[in-house]
């Protein structure tokens, strides 16, 4: 099971969107901060969850990820700091945008956000 979304934006933009920090911040949990100091597999980066309206937190929570592949375009993809936990995100072209996928279900919210940012429109769950 995956969660995945069709953008109407080329696949360079979102690909930029998913492994830049700032716009990481924008869609993927927005407000939370990303620490990512080298894109390539085996560096380390730095997510930290910040508490909203999604979620139960009442302080900050950093968690360290360990990058797995960083394919131009196609895969980026981490561990959480459990390396059991692969986090997955693919990329294709598909007609005249990009289809975006999570390797699992749970991520609806973070995509409609991705597709809002780059099609430029507000972001539906701030």
């Amino acid at each position: 099971m995956t969660s995945s979304i069709w953008i109407n934006a080329g696949i360079d933009d979102v690909w930029q969107a998913i492994t830049e920090e700032q716009s990481l911040s924008k869609w993927y949990a927005p407000g939370s901060t990303w620490d990512i100091p080298k894109l390539a597999a085996g560096e380390k980066m730095t997510f930290t969850l910040m508490p909203n309206a999604h979620n139960q937190l009442s302080e900050q929570l950093p968690m360290e990820l360990t990058i797995q592949q960083v394919k131009k375009n196609e895969t980026f993809s981490f561990y959480l700091e459990v390396p059991e936990t692969l986090i997955a995100i693919t990329l294709a072209k598909q007609h005249s945008g990009t289809n975006v996928s999570f390797n699992s279900p749970g991520y609806d919210a973070s995509l409609a956000n991705l597709k809002a940012l780059l099609e430029g429109r507000a972001i539906p769950y701030p």
